[in-house]
């Protein structure tokens, strides 16, 4: 596994642990993207109890695409608490995202089944920010 896959699976534990608690469906939806990334289940295990610091040099889309999983991990449990909201929007800025964009996202959320706003109007929310 490279080093800028295990940033992005430890930015997940990092918000799956924002609440001080970390569910079954939170764990799994965490393994499950590792699996997708070639990325062990010790390897992540590693990972929760040593996370790496975050890594922003990626494409736009690339940091688009990961802060919409950190939003759905977010949602995995049902709950959304204000530490884990105030971690996203944390993570937006420090991905080099527009606070007006990310706080849209959070917004459109809301009106989903789930919470979980579909792929493409996310990528509009942020083409109107970026445009």
């Amino acid at each position: 596994m490279n080093s800028d896959q295990k940033a992005l699976i430890s930015d997940l534990i990092l918000i799956a642990k924002a609440d001080d608690k970390i569910t079954h469906g939170e764990y799994d939806f965490i393994q499950r993207l590792a699996e997708r990334m070639g990325v062990s289940p010790k390897e992540v295990d590693q990972l929760f109890h040593d996370p790496l610091p975050m890594k922003t040099s990626f494409t736009e889309l690339e940091r688009i695409t990961h802060f919409h999983k950190m939003v759905l991990l977010m949602n995995v449990d049902g709950e959304t608490h204000e530490k884990e909201l105030a971690l996203i929007r944390d993570f937006g800025l420090r991905l080099g995202l527009r606070p007006g964009a990310v706080e849209q996202v959070l917004e459109a959320m809301e009106r989903y089944e789930h919470k979980i706003i579909p792929s493409h109007e996310l990528l509009q929310i942020f083409n109107t920010y970026y445009n």
